[in-house]
């Protein structure tokens, strides 16, 4: 059977002139797909990302977020409360909740392992707050890492664990897929014998709606290197979270 290949849209040239008058959302987007690389809604796309351009795409998202309100029949212009919602909003999403879309990884310094420590460390809980990318509806949970070392790994402080976490989890995303791309980012950086990522979460759109549990959380992990091959290294490592009980 033939594979089915997706469509790439095709290269199209446009002078610097054309691209200004564009929107900045369809600048941006222009250059993603010259690049070939996708903006799904866990994407970073930072890199496409030119000065002002955030400011001019905040101008664009309350704009449109406006549209929203009107279409929800809400007075807003003799609404106090609801004045001035849409630039609020749109400033929550770039600046604060989406941010690390529209960010570069923060800066981390690495430290060669001199003393070659090769015992396990825990970090967390982190506290972490993403959105669902299906309802954008929050998610508030906690993230522990586990870092096996070996003598050629990178160090980095404790607070880089906190500040990477907090960038790759200001998305809207599957708690399942935002732990695996921590988990690719910590490999990267550390370059450890083992990792293991455990993240437990309230999901505001179970508890705001639908089935509107309030006691539910999801749990899930990644496991990799030696906590994948050594079942007591995982227990250990298991067994020292102090993960809220039922």
């Amino acid at each position: 059977m033939a594979t089915t290949l997706k469509q790439v849209p095709p290269r199209i040239f446009r002078s610097e002139e054309e691209l200004a008058a564009l929107p900045a959302s369809e600048r941006i987007r222009w250059r993603l797909v010259q690049s070939g690389q996708r903006w799904h809604a866990n994407d970073n796309i930072a890199a496409h990302v030119r000065e002002g351009e955030l400011a001019e795409l905040k101008a664009e998202v309350q704009a449109k977020l406006q549209e929203v309100l009107q279409a929800l029949v809400i007075d807003t212009e003799s609404d106090h409360n609801t004045n001035e919602t849409a630039k609020r909003v749109a400033k929550m999403y770039i600046d604060e909740v989406f941010r690390g879309r529209y960010q570069p990884m923060p800066s981390v310094t690495e430290f060669p392992n001199v003393e070659r420590l090769n015992e396990l460390m825990i970090v967390g809980p982190i506290t972490v707050r993403s959105a669902c990318s299906h309802h954008m509806c929050p998610i508030f949970g906690k993230v522990w890492i586990g870092i096996l070392p070996n003598e050629h790994s990178n160090l980095i402080g404790l607070s880089k664990y906190a500040r990477i976490a907090d960038w790759v989890m200001s998305r809207p995303q599957i708690q399942e897929e935002a732990v695996t791309m921590l988990a690719n980012e910590l490999q990267d950086r550390v370059r450890p014998d083992g990792l293991a990522i455990v993240m437990e979460a309230d999901h505001f759109c179970m508890h705001w709606r639908g089935v509107k549990d309030t006691d539910s959380a999801m749990v899930n992990s990644v496991m990799r290197g030696a906590f994948l091959k050594d079942a007591n290294l995982r227990r250990e490592f298991l067994s020292l979270l102090p993960r809220k009980q039922g």
